[in-house]
């Protein structure tokens, strides 16, 4: 009898290690599955959705995007962040806080379209895309603040809204983006208050000179607060290295004795070999490699300047929740859109004249990459890795297929 129990335990022995065998691997595989999927949330960039999952809040909107023609706006979907940029965009400049004795609170209104009454000179197929497009980016904006900059302080300041321009009549409330359709977009806001009677009489210095246009920061502070709660809030945004290349091309390769003298000189000075002494005296002949060492060094030897500051820098909208998110590769149809929107004239629309060296050809991303060219690849990245923010914030793709 002793010897049947003992043979009972040998059989049932077998039983216990399958069993405990069978436990330890499925640990294992559940447990190699944990750490795949974590990889992979941690390579998926904002707004990305896993395969098989699904949440209302990754549908921008809830139906396909369809990009605006030459936009170069990225699948949402598809959004990388390194580990390499995740951590530059930690330690990415915060949003500058001053004249703390000002402070507002932010509280805007949503941007809706109706299709019901479309504008003639839309259909209503494509002003449903065109809203459809706008929501997307403003959306996409609301995730990208919330993962990056959610720790900036809330309120505002005349400081957060000092390049903000106000039209009162139609309710609008402008951004300047220099080199992002800033000049005409001025001479259009000048046309809806009713001091020009067309866009194209208005001379370029009458526009950035002439002081027709109200600024946000001038009002008080529940003029401020009025302005940011019920007018329309507009930002026009450009490809960043496209942008800083008009800049350098509009200030630097023609004549323009203020910023030879205030950037040029000092430019030259610290970044040429052995500058000549007109160079030094005038100012003149900042070659785009000295241009991109000025803005790449921490210790610039002259501050920065609106013309190639970061859009996000300059606009705060991850404080001000702009309700029109506009692109300059699709400048004409966003910009009338929008002005159909407002309730503007129907005969008004955004002029497209270049008014500033109008010789010269319009920087287009092949002029881009060609000025790009005369740098070295890390100054190229470096360069990239300062506007990260922009091309993430604003959805634009890379603009060299070796940028990591």
């Amino acid at each position: 009898m002793v010897v049947d129990s003992l043979r009972g335990r040998r059989r049932r022995l077998p039983c216990s290690l399958w069993f405990l065998l069978l436990f330890t691997a499925g640990g294992l595989v559940l447990f190699i599955h944990q750490q795949d999927l974590s990889e992979m949330v941690q390579h998926q960039g904002p707004g990305t959705v896993l395969s098989g999952s699904w949440h209302p809040k990754h549908c921008l909107p809830c139906s396909k995007q369809t990009a605006t023609p030459e936009s170069r706006e990225q699948d949402i979907g598809s959004l990388h962040v390194s580990k390499r940029h995740r951590k530059l965009l930690k330690t990415s400049p915060p949003i500058n806080h001053t004249n703390n004795n000002n402070i507002y609170s932010s509280s805007v209104s949503s941007f809706s379209i109706s299709s019901s009454s479309v504008p003639g000179s839309f259909s209503p197929e494509r002003w449903k895309q065109l809203s459809d497009i706008l929501e997307a980016r403003r959306q996409l904006m609301k995730e990208m603040c919330a993962k990056y900059k959610s720790s900036i302080s809330r309120t505002i300041t005349r400081h957060h809204v000092k390049h903000l321009f106000v039209e009162d009549k139609y309710k609008l409330l402008y951004c300047q983006v220099p080199k992002a359709g800033c000049s005409n977009w001025k001479r259009t806001l000048m046309v809806l208050a009713g001091q020009a009677s067309n866009t194209q009489s208005i001379k370029h210095d009458t526009v950035h000179y002439g002081h027709h246009l109200k600024k946000l920061d001038s009002f008080d502070r529940e003029g401020i607060m009025h302005r940011l709660e019920t007018y329309t809030k507009v930002m026009f945004v450009r490809e960043p290295l496209e942008r800083m290349v008009s800049a350098y091309r509009d200030k630097f390769e023609n004549p323009n004795n203020y910023y030879h003298s205030l950037f040029g000189k000092p430019i030259i000075s610290k970044y040429r070999v052995n500058p000549s002494w007109t160079a030094l005296k005038t100012g003149s002949g900042v070659t785009f490699k000295e241009f991109v060492q000025y803005l790449l060094d921490v210790h610039r030897p002259v501050g920065m300047d609106i013309h190639w500051e970061q859009a996000n820098q300059l606009c705060n909208p991850c404080l001000i929740d702009y309700d029109f998110i506009g692109k300059f590769e699709n400048m004409e149809e966003e910009s009338n859109f929008l002005l159909r929107w407002t309730g503007a004239p129907s005969n008004l629309t955004l002029p497209s004249f270049k008014d500033r060296n109008p010789s010269d050809k319009r920087t287009s991303m092949q002029i881009t990459q060609k000025y790009f060219s005369q740098v070295s690849m890390l100054e190229r990245q470096r360069v990239y890795d300062f506007y990260y923010m922009d091309y993430l914030m604003f959805n634009y793709s890379k603009p060299f297929k070796d940028l990591y």
